[in-house]
């Protein structure tokens, strides 16, 4: 009778034993993912990613966040600011699967007209943002929520904000508050001017400072972000500054034109030339980069 009863207690002892220990187990796995809400709905991502890669546009706020990156898209990867940070990092694309199985990424992250999404989920949690669904600073929060630093994004955002309206301040008292400026970037033959919302740091100029833009710029360019000129109309764009995003290695004769000589702006050396490959976008790390530029190019050493 007594063994019956040991033998008893010990299965029950066992068994609250598995029960414990499959208990424990849910909550570790529970403790190492977190659900970030997409725009596409739930997904189930790592807590703590270490491994991720990054198909289009956000590497700089990831870079900003201290998360480790194995994978970049081409852009991040040419843009010499971010040379050091990324050296040992490998170049990827929505279509190298094998290179990204290879990297064992542990999160996926892209734009939403990235290709293969059912493919990529396959080889970890793939979440996608669309480009200007929310405002760029929301953006770095939303990418905070999802690599489960939110904290960190949001004391980001509010020291980013207070330095971009000091800075914006003291640029307006000294440029005046009507004076205009125009952002444009020249690509192979074409010319572009930029509306708010397009990276090149107009979200800083025009949406953080309050800086205006010329009213054929808001006229052409403020809904779609960007509009393609001529050269030789430019002078119809150009604002009392321009910051020029400078493609050096494609076509860039129009500055040695008439036209482009006798703009007012030109004439009065109020054309501040950015490397493009530094300015495209808008993430955290490039904005903090356009910012000190912009204090430079419009107060020097004030």
């Amino acid at each position: 009778m007594m063994k019956k009863i040991f033998i008893l207690l010990v299965m029950l002892v066992f068994i609250a034993g598995c029960t414990n220990q499959t208990k424990n187990t849910d909550e570790n796995k529970a403790a190492e993912t977190i659900t970030y809400e997409s725009e596409n709905g739930p997904v189930e991502v790592p807590a703590n990613p270490k491994r991720v890669a990054v198909l289009s546009t956000f590497a700089g706020n990831l870079m900003a966040l201290d998360i480790n990156l194995v994978g970049v898209d081409s852009w991040s990867k040419m843009n010499p600011n971010f040379d050091e940070e990324l050296e040992d990092v490998e170049e990827v694309s929505d279509e190298s699967l094998e290179k990204l199985l290879e990297l064992e990424p542990d999160l996926i992250i892209g734009l939403s007209n990235i290709k293969n999404v059912d493919k990529l989920k396959e080889i970890a949690p793939t979440v996608t943002f669309t480009y200007n669904k929310v405002d760029y600073l929301t953006q770095h929060i939303e990418i905070g929520k999802l690599v489960n630093k939110e904290e960190e994004a949001r004391e980001w955002v509010e020291d980013f904000k207070a330095r971009a309206n000091s800075i914006g301040e003291d640029i307006k008292a000294k440029i005046g508050e009507d004076a205009t400026v125009t952002v444009i970037e020249n690509f192979e033959k074409q010319l572009y001017v930029f509306g708010d919302n397009w990276g090149r740091g107009t979200e800083i100029l025009y949406q953080q400072m309050g800086l205006k833009m010329p009213e054929k710029v808001k006229e052409m360019a403020l809904t779609d972000g960007y509009y393609a000129i001529s050269p030789e109309v430019l002078p119809e764009y150009a604002g009392d500054y321009m910051i020029f995003s400078k493609n050096t290695e494609t076509d860039t004769s129009f500055q040695e034109t008439e036209t482009y000589k006798n703009i007012p702006a030109v004439k009065n050396d109020r054309v501040y030339e950015v490397d493009a490959q530094t300015f495209y976008f808008n993430d955290a790390t490039t904005l903090d980069y356009q910012l000190d530029f912009f204090k430079k190019s419009f107060l020097g050493n004030e």
